[in-house]
This record gives C-alpha cells, structure tokens and sequence, in this order.
C-alpha cells in the first residue's frame, strides 16, 4: 500500500525554529526532478502551497508534496539531522533502489 509520506517531529520542530527565526512561516517543499547523477533528484526548499499540493502539518509547521512527486515519495521519510558536516532535511525512501554519495539524487 503505497502511504504518503511520513515527516518526523524533528522535521517539524527544526520548521519551526526556522520560522521563529524568520518571522516567516513558510512550509518545506519536498519534490523529485529529474536529473542528478542517479537519475533523479530531490528538490528542498521553503515554498508557499500550490492548489495541487499535499499539505502535511502539525502545529502549524507544513510539508508540501506536489500530486508529480508523489508517487516517487510513496512511505518515504522526511527528516532533519545534525551532523559535523552540517545540518539538513533528508529523505529516507524505499522507492529508491540507490543513490549517491551526497544523499541528493537516487534511481529506482
């Protein structure tokens, strides 16, 4: 059964550190473009809401997944880590059958 995706609490607290930060509540755009040098490439970014949108949220804070991306994000997790070399959303995906080094592009 293919789920949308799933977004973790650290996810959602680092979004709203973000927009304590900012003073802007922007959601998290979680998409997949083509290209990278898997095949395919996940696109992060603070976005508005398109119509189209799904809207994940939790205590105001949003991921956006567009209805494109979708299928490619299917029981996939969305994440924040900290690690020496820097702190960043990443997705864990099942649908991926590898990837690169660098996290940022994947094949299925």
């Amino acid at each position: 059964m293919n789920l949308p995706p799933r977004v973790t609490d650290r996810a959602f607290a680092r979004l709203a550190e973000i927009a304590a930060l900012t003073g802007e509540a922007r959601a998290l755009r979680v998409g997949v473009l083509g290209g990278g040098c898997s095949g395919f490439q996940y696109d992060i970014r603070l976005d508005d809401p398109a119509a189209d949108d799904l809207v994940i949220e939790k205590s105001g804070a949003k991921v956006l997944v567009d209805p494109v991306s979708l299928p490619f994000l299917a029981n996939a997790v969305v994440d924040f880590t900290e690690e020496l070399i820097g702190a960043r959303f990443v997705v864990e995906n099942p649908n991926a059958s590898s990837s690169c080094g660098c996290g940022t592009s994947f094949s299925i």
